[in-house]
């Protein structure tokens, strides 16, 4: 007997689909929303931006999709083998019946609170309008200076230099040195924007600074620097970290760039490009005055053709202007000529201020380091001074500390010396 045909036992027959969207309504109001913890693997990003990976731990794993519009908003990259708590809707993939979390917030696991500090202080710069595209300016093509914001050390540095002498050498390059990680970054970042950004003939500045974890960009999360960016007189370019680090600076930058290179590439057109448009308005300048040559040359065959044979003084007519055609184009060569030549000069002479400004740069880095190390205290004592503690280390610069059998640590400039107070004689 088929069982399918006793009444009394025969189960509802579901549709797939039907049954999929009835698993994941029980799903939603069972679970949903849904906080999980686990470990990253198969993270993979498509063409579209939207990002695919699974969530794992020792007692299962759970497939997870993240969409383009929530993948911008991480403030790292996510990477297999690392630990993260996602926040998302769980539900059915209904195309292949598969269980399936859609991933809406993700933070790696120990960085919770700063993450969601970040996210807290971006809606709410938002919500002010700081990061409107109707605010933000047009970065000039041809800056008659350009400001660096960035740490002396920073690779970074390096890397915007080489890119801006490759582009645009004849630009002067102010730099305003300041720290890009640590407590007291963001003061720093602060102080050295305004001051760069107030110089004369700066006409953009720009940001920026290496790739690295959230806890060493979090300088570019603060608040107030976030607002001197959008205050700056000049418009700003950010390049921090790699393509896929955003920070609030990024934001309220003018333009954001995706690493410290690329946005000395955004800052002005290169000089290559410049030459090449020069190149361009000669030859239109050229084809121009051809083209007046020859549409007077033929105006002149015409008249020529109406009136027969010329006289005299049509043929004095026409070599008169002949002379004057080859002339306009011979002064106009000429022209032209005199403008690329004055232009390489020009490149030449901010080549040279260039390189004086880096060679001064460097000049006064050296001298800052010999100054440094005039304050190593192993100077003095190889001087015959020598550091004295008591047993527990604290220092003993009074007689009044000492007392009579007490013993004593004396550090030289070659190693210690254990000595026991003997007497002791204030001056």
């Amino acid at each position: 007997m088929n069982l399918l045909e006793t009444a009394d036992i025969t189960p509802r027959i579901w549709g797939v689909g039907v049954l999929c969207r009835a698993i994941a309504d029980a799903l939603d109001a069972r679970f949903n929303p849904v906080a999980v913890r686990g470990e990253i693997s198969g993270f993979t990003r498509a063409s579209s931006g939207h990002c695919y990976f699974t969530l794992k731990d020792p007692q299962g794993q759970l497939r997870c999709a993240m969409f383009k519009r929530s993948a911008q908003m991480l403030g790292f990259a996510p990477k297999d083998g690392q630990t993260v708590e996602v926040f998302g809707r769980l539900g059915v993939y209904e195309p292949r019946g598969e269980l399936q979390l859609v991933v809406e917030s993700m933070r790696t696991t120990g960085l919770g609170t700063w993450f969601e500090q970040f996210l807290k202080l971006k809606a709410q710069l938002e919500g002010e309008g700081l990061f409107s595209a109707e605010r933000k300016r047009a970065i000039p093509e041809r800056p008659r200076a350009i400001g660096v914001v960035t740490s002396l050390g920073a690779a970074a540095l390096h890397d915007v230099a080489t890119a801006l002498q490759r582009r645009v050498p004849h630009i002067p390059v102010i730099l305003s040195p300041a720290l890009v990680q640590g407590s007291d970054a963001p003061t720093s970042l602060l102080k050295a924007l305004q001051a760069v950004s107030t110089q004369a003939d700066i006409d953009v500045v720009l940001l920026v600074r290496g790739g690295g974890a959230l806890e060493d960009l979090w300088a570019f999360n603060d608040e107030q620097l976030a607002r001197a960016i959008v205050a700056c007189p000049v418009p700003v370019i950010s390049g921090v970290g790699h393509e896929t680090d955003f920070t609030i600076a990024d934001f309220c930058a003018d333009l954001r760039a995706p690493t410290p290179t690329a946005a000395a590439e955004m800052c002005a057109v290169s000089q290559a490009d410049l030459m090449q448009h020069v190149m361009g308005l000669q030859e239109l300048m050229q084809n121009l005055a051809h083209r007046q040559i020859d549409k007077r040359s033929q105006g002149l065959d015409l008249a020529q053709s109406r009136i027969g044979r010329p006289s005299q003084a049509v043929s004095q007519q026409v070599l008169r202007l002949t002379r004057l055609g080859q002339s306009m184009h011979q002064r106009m060569v000429t022209y032209t000529q005199a403008c690329q030549h004055d232009l390489l000069n020009k490149n030449a002479q901010l080549e040279r201020a260039l390189g004086q400004t880096m060679q001064n740069n460097q000049q006064r880095v050296h001298r800052a380091q010999l100054r440094l190390g005039l304050l190593d205290p192993k100077l003095v004592l190889q001087r015959g001074f020598a550091w004295l503690t008591d047993a527990q280390g604290e220092a003993v610069s009074s007689v009044s500390q000492a007392k009579v059998g007490q013993p004593v640590r004396a550090t030289l400039a070659d190693g210690v010396v254990d000595l026991t107070v003997s007497s002791k004689s204030p001056n």
